[in-house]
């Protein structure tokens, strides 16, 4: 009869790892297979990558940014791809970008569109999403996937967003940052006041 010590060293794994079927879907891993990689993604390489919550320095990263980009898909899984940033009060000054609620929960405005919908529309049908957060003047970028649902009605934060007309609510299933490569650096330059406004 094996001890616990025995199971431990036979998993290769440690206590609180998930296993790389958990981390890794069958396409990403033929990829692996077909591209000459595989194994290069261990159990403990992709445990230390992949997280399942937003650890406070993230939290403060991704609420001090400017925008964000979401993906998100129908039930044939055709993809839409959208672009979210800040609005500003009639003085110029900047509503939050998005609010970290707890270690695995994020929310964030949705503000009067074009209303085709897009976005809203996949998430309706297929609730999960991918939010890329990047800030080209320091060349950092974070990436959270998980599962979105709409808060409808403009009161539920309406403290924090007063002109939002509903919110999207994020629960994390996977978080993790990206090395710096090809990310070009740029500099943000301030609003004018013409572009506080829809055009």
């Amino acid at each position: 009869m094996s001890n616990d010590s025995d199971n431990l060293k036979n998993s290769n794994a440690l206590p609180g790892y998930r296993e790389v079927d958990e981390l890794l879907h069958e396409g990403e891993k033929e990829a692996q297979r077909r591209f000459g990689v595989e194994g290069f993604w261990n159990i403990h390489n992709l445990n230390a990558m992949f997280h399942e919550t937003i650890p406070p320095n993230l939290a403060a990263f991704i609420e001090g940014l400017p925008f964000f980009f979401i993906a998100t898909a129908n039930t044939k899984g055709e993809c839409d791809c959208s672009f979210r940033g800040r609005e500003h009060d009639v003085s110029g000054r900047p509503y939050p970008l998005v609010k970290v609620i707890d270690n695995k929960t994020l929310v964030f405005p949705d503000y009067r569109g074009n209303k085709l919908y897009n976005s809203l529309g996949n998430i309706i049908v297929n609730g999960h999403i991918g939010i890329l957060f990047i800030d080209f003047q320091s060349r950092t970028r974070a990436r959270v996937n998980g599962r979105a649902e709409i808060i409808e009605g403009p009161t539920a934060y309406s403290d924090i967003w007063p002109l939002a007309q509903r919110h999207i609510k994020v629960t994390a299933e996977q978080v993790y940052g990206n090395c710096k490569a090809r990310i070009p650096r740029m500099t943000l330059v301030p609003p004018t006041d013409s572009e506080f406004h829809d055009e």
